[in-house]
């Protein structure tokens, strides 16, 4: 389906300001909705033939729907527009007219023009209109509840007309609460309660607070609940901000082991300050799931943080070993499990700091490479590239991946160049400077990885299932076995040695390296 800005810019001439505009309102007007138990459809004027077109639509959750079918995208004109014509053209809010029928149900119509208001405060142009159709099939007498609610939407109402709702939001702030069924306080110009629904009542006594609400002080009600002081002066000021016409970001209250969320929006129909509308939220169980949730990955960071210490000391006792052993081959099977056991501490490094159980691994494959040139028992300097990116991989996946291309990487440098003085080494006539590329890229949810090199190529008759020294027994086994993949070790088209790789990625993962 057509999205709002789609749907505007094909059938509309409305500026860039106007549908943004457009957006905000569709992205705060569930609590219009809710206050008003009605459906909300966001009409714009098609150009030149007298029709309107609809662009979004939303349902209260409040009150059983007018509308079983959806109405984005639908273009109607003529009578069934009446309604919407009038307050388009003369800006007012249009409440008059009989009850219409939509099958068998029957509801009232209303339309309240949007209005975006110019740079400098002033009252703008009408650039759409709000369809509140009502479901009447269950009416019956409000409650004082249902009193408050329909009041307070049409206080909201005449503010989209004026053009000052909704208010700006802020970086980082979301719409998805709190909602009107969450908790709601009206407040009245000094900010005293006038109406606290059953809900909002509720959450304050989680905070401690017994009493009714009504002609309280909300402001100084916040301040003395708090256990931060600090925290009761911003809730509190957040309320005297909404008094003033302001809308404040959102605020948590906690106190007795209680957290409450409030957004405070002002009241301001015809720009004249009225009051305050203010919504609450109990999220003491979501704060402390949050709390656990912080916990847990300090743990999980904590425990990944002392294995890569545990590690690095294993690699300093091989170290150590390694200069007390006078058998060369021993010597060298030492520093071998040195660099291995170093390159899987690599991985535990980076996500001892990471917020997940996945890492940036780009940065691992550099640090693995020029490692790998720095500690490679050669004379011969062989310059390291990567293509691609290997992007976020998850643990399970990063900590054998590194090893295979540790491994990978020092055959290439050990093996691949001929040293000094032989018939093709660095520095003779006509051969290429020594060079290893290792590649990355996705593809339907793989991973493509080839270490390539410039050398000599693999030796005539070499066997890549069975040959190979044990770095290359160690790579085919964690390919095959932890990672699940292929590998392939051929001569490259234009010389030298290529290892191919293929590596399944979980759905998550592939999703991840997407973005």
């Amino acid at each position: 389906m057509s999205t709002l800005r789609d749907l505007a810019e094909e059938h509309t001439s409305l500026r860039p300001a106007d549908i943004d505009h457009l957006h905000r309102i569709a992205g705060d007007w569930q609590l219009l909705s809710d206050l008003s138990f009605a459906d909300l459809l966001l009409w714009v004027p098609v150009d030149g033939d007298g029709t309107f077109l609809c662009v979004a639509q939303v349902r209260p959750t409040t009150a059983p729907t007018a509308y079983l079918d959806d109405q984005v995208g639908r273009i109607v004109g003529g009578p069934e527009v009446a309604h919407l014509e009038v307050a388009h053209r003369q800006g007012r809010i249009w409440r008059e007219g009989d009850p219409v029928w939509y099958g068998d149900v029957p509801a009232r119509h209303e339309a309240i023009p949007v209005r975006l208001r110019t740079a400098d405060g002033e009252s703008g142009e009408v650039v759409a209109v709000v369809g509140r159709d009502t479901n009447l099939s269950t009416a019956r007498t409000p409650s004082q509840l249902e009193l408050n609610y329909l009041t307070t939407a049409d206080d909201l109402a005449q503010m989209i007309a004026d053009g000052t709702f909704p208010p700006p939001r802020h970086p980082g702030e979301t719409t998805s609460a709190p909602r009107v069924g969450d908790g709601l306080v009206r407040l009245d110009a000094n900010g005293k309660v006038t109406y606290a629904s059953p809900n909002a009542q509720s959450a304050y006594r989680r905070l401690g607070y017994a009493s009714h609400l009504v002609g309280e002080d909300l402001a100084k009600l916040h301040r003395r609940l708090a256990s931060d002081p600090l925290e009761g002066t911003d809730a509190g000021n957040a309320v005297l901000a909404a008094l003033r016409g302001e809308a404040p970001p959102r605020r948590e209250i906690d106190a007795r082991g209680a957290t409450m969320l409030t957004r405070a929006l002002p009241l301001m129909p015809a720009g004249v300050p009225i009051g305050a509308l203010v919504l609450v939220r109990d999220i003491t169980e979501v704060r402390r799931r949050d709390r656990a949730l912080i916990t847990k990955d300090a743990t999980i960071r904590e425990i990944h943080h002392r294995v890569k210490n545990n590690l690095q000391t294993v690699a300093a006792l091989l170290r150590l070993q390694a200069r007390r052993v006078a058998m060369p081959e021993a010597r060298v099977a030492l520093e071998e499990s040195v660099r291995r056991v170093a390159s899987i501490a690599l991985v535990h490094e980076t996500l001892s700091m990471s917020s997940d159980e996945a890492v940036e691994f780009d940065g691992i494959v550099d640090r693995v490479a020029s490692a790998a040139t720095e500690v490679a028992a050669t004379e011969v300097s062989v310059g390291m590239r990567r293509q691609g990116s290997f992007g976020v991989l998850p643990a399970e996946i990063a900590t054998s991946l590194v090893m295979v291309l540790n491994e990978l990487l020092l055959n290439a440098v050990e093996h691949g160049f001929p040293p000094a003085g032989e018939e093709g080494a660095s520095g003779t006539e006509g051969a290429p400077e020594p060079a290893v590329v290792v590649s990355a890229h996705r593809f339907r949810k793989q991973l493509h990885v080839s270490v390539a090199d410039n050398g000599r190529g693999l030796p005539e008759q070499f066997d890549a299932e069975k040959g190979g020294n044990l770095g290359l027994q160690i790579v085919r086994a964690l390919v095959t076995g932890e990672l699940r993949g292929t590998i392939e070790l051929r001569n490259g088209a234009r010389g030298g040695t290529e290892a191919v790789l293929v590596v399944p990625l979980a759905r998550g993962t592939a999703d991840r390296l997407a973005g």
